[in-house]
């Protein structure tokens, strides 16, 4: 049984969708106040929003291009005691004119706070929180190979991290590509072997290495967002594919409340965001996709079941479910399978 410290991962882990209004527009209901906030317009193809509370209200960076950080004055306002404030901006609040929520908002706790950080070579400024796993990190590179602090007092098991500057590619570290190996968050390539995204060396309870590349080490501010393995609240792992309806089942160890996979053994498929809010119904499977590395509407599309213990893919489609081919994802939980005090997890 997977047991764990973590008996509500809602407390720092949470999906919120919410209807634009084109005005002001309070989001309540996240349950604490977000370090990082990630939104999406549902039914638009606009692009991704993240924000973060390290680099402060209106400063934003998209996961689906290579553009440097944009400021809008009227986009998310403030983060708040129970969720965040948004303003005018029709990207993150324009008025949907239909009957259901139209955005989606991922939302992460960070310590709704900074520290400095001198861990590594290279100076950082950091938002952890070291009972979920997940800290915010912002750092000037050098362009010469070093280490970052990372303030997890874990060793991270995926890394996204974003040059603020213009033109610069998202660079990911995923445990199960290995430290020769990077991901795009923005593309469909798959992996690539290079040395200089991550200087062949794995991350450690207080680092994580850079090389010499532009994508994760250039001479300009930088974002990642680190994240170490909590059991029955995260996993970052791998699973390959059968090519069948009755397809993989994944084991996490809880009932997840989000999954970000990616196919990593060729190019052209995209990533994939599922989760438990934004479905056509409150059974399985879970069917409504988003895509971080294209500005798409929503899809409904890719069928999953999200299980007590994991989740299971029912289609065939080639960027979820090819046979014999390799994906890596990204985790989180909305019940633990069994919680410390016992109680236990079940399907949708």
């Amino acid at each position: 049984m997977a047991y764990t410290t973590i008996n509500k991962p809602l407390d720092y882990f949470n999906t919120k969708l919410y209807t634009g209004n084109g005005s002001t527009n309070a989001i309540t209901g996240v349950g604490f106040q977000p370090d990082w906030v990630w939104l999406k317009d549902r039914d638009n193809a606009n692009s991704h929003k993240l924000y973060d509370g390290v680099r402060g209200t209106t400063k934003f960076i998209s996961s689906e291009n290579t553009s440097a950080e944009g400021t809008q004055s009227n986009g998310l306002t403030s983060f708040d005691s129970d969720g965040f404030t948004l303003g005018s901006y029709g990207g993150t609040n324009g008025s949907g004119g239909g009957s259901g929520p139209n955005f989606a908002s991922w939302n992460w706790l960070g310590a709704n706070g900074t520290s400095a950080n001198t861990d590594g070579s290279i100076s950082s400024t950091v938002s952890a929180n070291t009972t979920s796993g997940f800290s915010i990190v912002s750092y000037t590179g050098t362009g010469s190979a070093g280490t970052i602090g990372h303030g997890l007092n874990a060793v991270p098991k995926m890394i996204i991290s974003k040059s603020l500057a213009n033109g610069e590619h998202w660079g990911t570290y995923h445990a199960s590509l290995g430290n020769g190996k990077v991901i795009a968050l923005n593309s469909t390539d798959g992996s690539i072997t290079n040395s200089t995204y991550w200087n062949n060396t794995s991350p450690t309870t207080s680092v994580w290495s850079v090389g010499t590349s532009p994508l994760t080490n250039h001479p300009h501010a930088s974002i990642a967002y680190c994240f170490a393995e909590k059991k029955g609240f995260s996993k970052f792992g791998s699973y390959t594919g059968n090519g069948s309806t009755d397809g993989t089942f994944v084991y996490t160890g809880f009932k997840p409340s989000f999954i970000l996979s990616k196919r990593t053994d060729v190019s052209g498929q995209n990533w994939t965001i599922w989760d438990n809010k934004r479905s056509s119904s409150n059974f399985n499977p879970t069917d409504k996709i988003l895509h971080p590395n294209v500005s798409n509407t929503e899809n409904t599309a890719d069928d999953t079941d999200f299980l007590s213990n994991g989740f299971k893919l029912r289609a065939t489609a080639l960027g979820m479910n090819a046979s014999g081919s390799s994906y890596i994802y990204m985790a989180f939980a909305e019940v633990p399978l069994v919680g410390s005090n016992g109680v236990t997890a079940k399907a949708r």
